[in-house]
Parts: structure tokens; C-alpha cells; sequence
């Protein structure tokens, strides 16, 4: 019996309206193909030109509407100079992370074939990054008082026990699947309250996990070991800024944040995940058909896998890396090519 998957299109903005449509060409093509399922997509037109033509990002009842749907697929937020940058994220994109309770952020860094990373020795690295999604140092917790030169801003970053052993102990069930090591990224040598904790709920969960090893590195050691020696690491897991600062790395050591995706997970399947790529809005290159669209193809094998659609992703990341070993590249990965001569190569190769 062929599954079908109700899932809500949210493009965005800039070249997220570009790069999405192209990925759903790539995901029904990979879906024909298969014959065991299909998708059926819903497009909403909330984002920045949404806020400018109604002073909100999504409806009021728009995480009422989401729940509707299987997953959600989204290209990109944010028009800086027209929309603050706060206003889009938390309008949009964390009021739907935490609405759906998406606690758990996953993002892979591969040396892809084809591609030319800017290290000198690469050394074929595969590291994937598993990210607490919904409190740590972006919790909404703080204020401002004063004016003037006695102006204080205060932003609290509150973990939980609950909700960091989440993301360990998914990190540590991913570790069993691939290479059986997980790090830890910590500060606590500098933040004297949080990474403590951190550190021993860490200690705990991996007590629960004999058969994987494991590390601890401090963020800023982390950050440049990612630079010296990326290939020492399989399964990292991180707080949710450390976890956001280390994957753009993981993207740029690639060769392009335009190529890395990105999964917002409900773990527990109660409501829909959302999938989106790692890079922005890009409105400087926005509509001239430029853009890189592998982020979001990419983007799409994580959703086909979180569907349990394994060998379908496989498929796709394949073809990503066939088209890459051809030349078929854009400008931000020095080629010439176009979004749509990108697209339309991988659903050759498909």
C-alpha cells in the first residue's frame, strides 16, 4: 500500500522561494521512482512579505493549521533590511520549533564527492552534529532596564535536566548506527554554572552507552580541531548556540553553508518535524537563478530518512554527489552553473 505524505511548504524568503521548488521536483522524482510513496504539498506564504502585508510572520491560528501535516519543508527566513532579524526568527522559525517541539536540531557535515573543501587535508570527514533545539542560551528569559549609559541587558540561558539528557541520549542512539563515538561540547572552565551541569548530565547518559566512546572538548578547542582534524569526529552533541556556531563551521569546511541541511525534530512523532537548510535567505542573489540548490535537496533525504524512506535518501545524496564529480556546480562552489541545470542533473542521475 503506497503511503502518502501531507506535507506544509513553507519557501520563505529570498532564494528559499527558488531552491524549494526545485528540491520538490527532486523529492516527487525520487518518489516515481520508487512506487512505494508519494507526497502531496501545501504551500503557505508566510515570511517576510507576509509580515510586511500583515505585521505578523505566520497567522495567528498557523501552528493550529501545521499540525495537519505529516512534516514541514522550509527554505529560508529573514529580509534584514526590511524586517529585523529577531522579529522574522522568533515570528517564524523558533515560534514553529518550539510550537511543534522540535527539541532535537540535526545537522551532518560530509566531505561530499565532488566537492573541493577549502582544508588542505580533509581527509574525507563525516561528523554529524546533534543540537539541543529548544532552550539553552536561546531561551527567552531576561530583560532591559536603565537608560543610557546605566542601560543593563540581561539574557538568562536555562538548561533543564530533562531536556539536555534528550539530546545526549539521542546523540548516544545515533552513535550506535555509525562510527560508536560521541563528544561532548562544553565550556565549563569558563561558564561556571551551565557547563557544569552539562558536564554531569553528559557523565550520567553515557554510563546508560558501555559500547560507545566518548570525548569532552571545549567549544572554542572544538572549533578549531573542526579546522585541524575534522575526520576524528563521528557524533557531536551540543547546546543549542554551540550546536548553532559549530554547524555553520561544519557547512563552510565543506565548502559552502549553501550546501548543508538541517532537521528540527519531534523525536516523540507527536507533531510534525520541520526540515530546512542551513543557509540564509541570500536577498543579494535572490531571483536571478543563481542559487545553490543542494542544501534543500539535501535538506529533503533527511526528511525521506526521518520517513524511514532510507534507501530513497541514499538515492538522492547520491545523485548530489554525481552531480558534483560532473562539474555541475554554482558560483558559490566555483562553477557556472545554474539552479536549474543543478536540479535538473540530479533528477538525471536519479
Amino acid at each position: 500500500m503506497m503511503n502518502t505524505y501531507k506535507i506544509a511548504v513553507i519557501p520563505g524568503d529570498g532564494i528559499g522561494k527558488e531552491v524549494v521548488p526545485a528540491a520538490i521536483e527532486v523529492l516527487d522524482s525520487i518518489a516515481k521512482l520508487d512506487g512505494n510513496f508519494k507526497f502531496e504539498w501545501t504551500y503557505f506564504p508566510w515570511g517576510c512579505d507576509y509580515y510586511l502585508e500583515h505585521g505578523e510572520m505566520m497567522p495567528g491560528d498557523g501552528l493550529e493549521t501545521l499540525k495537519q501535516y505529516d512534516q514541514i519543508f522550509l527554505g529560508a527566513v529573514g529580509m534584514p533590511e526590511l524586517v529585523p532579524d529577531h522579529i522574522s526568527l522568533w515570528g517564524l522559525l523558533i515560534k514553529i520549533r518550539r510550537g511543534m517541539k522540535q527539541s532535537i536540531n540535526v545537522r551532518p557535515a560530509k566531505l561530499l564527492a565532488g566537492l573541493q573543501s577549502p582544508l588542505k587535508n580533509p581527509q574525507n570527514f563525516d561528523i554529524t552534529v546533534v543540537r539541543e533545539n529548544s532552550e539553552g542560551e536561546y531561551s527567552d528569559s531576561g530583560g532591559r532596564i536603565h537608560t543610557g549609559e546605566d542601560e543593563i541587558a540581561i539574557q538568562n540561558a536555562i538548561f533543564t535536566r530533562k531536556r539536555t539528557e534528550r539530546a545526549m541520549r539521542y546523540a548516544f542512539e545515533l552513535a550506535k548506527s555509525s562510527r560508536k563515538h560521541v563528544t561532548s561540547a562544553t565550556k565549563s572552565n569558563g561558564l561556571t554554572y551551565s557547563m557544569p551541569f552539562w558536564d554531569e548530565v553528559f557523565n550520567v547518559v553515557k554510563k546508560d552507552y558501555p559500547e560507545i566512546d566518548t570525548s569532552v572538548q571545549h567549544i572554542d578547542a572544538l572549533a578549531a580541531f573542526f579546522v585541524m582534524k575534522p575526520q576524528a569526529f563521528d557524533i557531536i552533541v551540543a547546546s543549542n548556540l554551540f550546536g548553532d556556531i559549530l554547524t555553520d563551521l561544519g557547512g563552510a569546511i565543506m565548502g559552502s553553508i549553501g550546501i548543508a541541511p538541517a532537521a528540527n525534530l519531534n523525536i516523540e512523532r507527536e507533531y510534525p518535524s520541520m526540515f530546512e537548510p542551513v543557509h540564509g535567505s541570500a536577498p543579494d542573489i535572490a531571483g536571478l537563478g543563481i542559487a545553490n540548490p543542494i542544501g534543500q535537496i539535501w535538506t529533503g533525504k533527511m526528511m525521506l530518512d526521518f520517513l524511514g524512506h532510507y534507501h530513497a535518501g541514499t538515492r538522492i545524496l547520491t545523485a548530489i554527489e554525481k552531480t558534483l564529480s560532473s562539474g555541475v556546480k554554482t558560483g558559490d562552489l566555483g562553477g557556472t552553473a545554474t539552479l536549474e541545470e543543478v536540479k535538473n542533473t540530479v533528477i538525471n542521475y536519479l
